[in-house]
């Protein structure tokens, strides 16, 4: 096997050589020039993004600046929005649904290294796949790690770490994340009580 069947096979591999080291190169110099491209640039802004992910809808905004591994091996569904500082390691697959937010400062990671420092410091490291459901948004610094999926209808608060898979339907929060409780029919008009032009008219 080569270095990027490794990869996308979850197998330990050393970075940098074979096709998947000429993959990192160009996603990079794609990655700075998407993120020196002025915001009035949109189309050409647009084109690229496209270029950049593996595979995307045609509602989706990332704002600059966006930093990615490989991007091929992203998979982002559509109105799809991130906010400043989005970093994604894709060494494994990433796969995100439909109408999901990002705050700032959202990190994904896939990556994953040895835990015994000499085999660590061999160079290997390896990719696990990790999945966001749909209808989901994540608060600003969010981390999440190696391998970890996000299921449907989720919030996750700012700061969070998740270490964990997270079920449909749930607020959660923490270092590390953990289900605060469920997202249920009552949460509907949380965001309109106590202001009158939202409030249902009772005549």
């Amino acid at each position: 096997m080569d270095t990027l069947e490794k990869m996308r096979a979850g197998i330990p591999f050393l970075p940098g050589g074979g096709q998947a080291g000429s993959l990192h190169r160009a996603c990079q110099q794609k990655v700075f020039t998407y993120n020196q491209l002025s915001p009035s640039r949109s189309r050409e802004r647009r084109l690229l993004l496209k270029d950049i992910l593996g595979k995307c809808g045609e509602h989706i905004h990332i704002e600059s600046p966006f930093h990615c591994d490989y991007g091929i091996n992203i998979e982002v569904g559509e109105y799809f929005y991130a906010n400043f500082n989005l970093v994604i390691l894709d060494v494994g697959p990433v796969k995100i649904g439909q109408h999901v937010m990002f705050g700032p400062n959202v990190a994904i990671y896939t990556v994953g290294h040895p835990l015994h420092p000499e085999t660590r410091n061999s160079g290997l490291e390896f990719g696990r796949p990790m999945s966001i459901g749909d209808n989901v948004w994540l608060g600003g610094n969010v981390v999440i790690n190696p391998g970890v999926s996000v299921g449907s209808n989720v919030v996750v608060g700012s700061g969070s770490v998740l270490t964990r898979d997270v079920p449909d339907s749930v607020l959660v929060a923490g270092n590390p994340a953990r289900v605060l409780r469920s997202i249920t029919e009552e949460d509907r008009d949380f965001y309109y009580r106590g202001c009158p032009e939202f409030e249902a008219d009772d005549d």
